[in-house]
């Protein structure tokens, strides 16, 4: 069993900076399962904050501190070996591919053959109500199904831990509840630590756990 002190998530000292000015000053350990919840206005960091956990901070801004995942200090590798999942106000799909074929694109190389990497993805899909659906153009789904298929997408990646970025702003209201339901419990059952941006009260509510209002 893993230690607490180290599973997880953890910011030390994290800071960011736009020129003289500091963004935020952030320290918190957010556990396997759990929520850490970033508001603030529009321009007070938020999002600059997931790229820097995620490793693809813009040069214009200056981070500092370190970032832990399992223990783990990941603040000086690459983006791609940090292994976040991330999900945007967009769902991002690949329009050239078909629904099924985004999922496959996103499953670990260490799973071979053409069958078994087609019999994981369409049981994604089944697991968030899409069964049939893997041969679709990501163009003829609704906004809540295409939401579904990028959640499938970046869990079937197995992260290590998901920064959401407002990812439910852009859903009416009655989808925005569901889709938000969704994510924390798989995000919960995929014992993943989470960091979720946003302006949204709602958002907060919803995800539970640690609240840092910035800006």
């Amino acid at each position: 069993m893993q230690d607490p002190s180290t599973a997880g998530l953890r910011l030390e000292g994290v800071r960011i900076v736009l020129g003289e000015r500091e963004l935020l000053s952030i320290d918190r350990h957010v556990m396997p399962g759990e929520t850490l919840t970033v508001m603030g206005p529009s321009g007070s960091g938020k999002s600059t904050l997931l790229a820097f956990v995620g490793g693809f901070l813009d040069p214009v801004f200056k981070g500092g501190g370190r970032v832990l995942c399992g223990g783990r200090d990941i603040s000086r590798l690459p983006a791609q070996e940090r292994h976040a999942g991330i999900l945007f106000q967009d769902p991002l799909l690949f329009p050239h591919m078909s629904v099924g074929g985004n999922l496959v694109f996103a499953i670990p190389e260490a799973v071979t053959g053409r069958t078994a990497r087609r019999e994981l993805a369409e049981a994604a899909l089944a697991d968030i109500g899409l069964d049939g659906f893997f041969e679709r153009d990501p163009d003829t789904l609704s906004g809540g199904q295409k939401a579904r298929v990028a959640l499938a997408r970046v869990l079937l990646a197995e992260p290590n831990f998901l920064l959401l970025d407002e990812p439910f702003s852009k859903l009416d209201m009655q989808l925005r509840d569901q889709i938000r339901a969704l994510v924390f419990e798989r995000a919960k059952s995929s014992r993943l630590p989470v960091i979720l941006v946003t302006h949204d009260a709602a958002d907060a509510a919803a995800a539970g756990g640690d609240v840092i209002e910035i800006g």
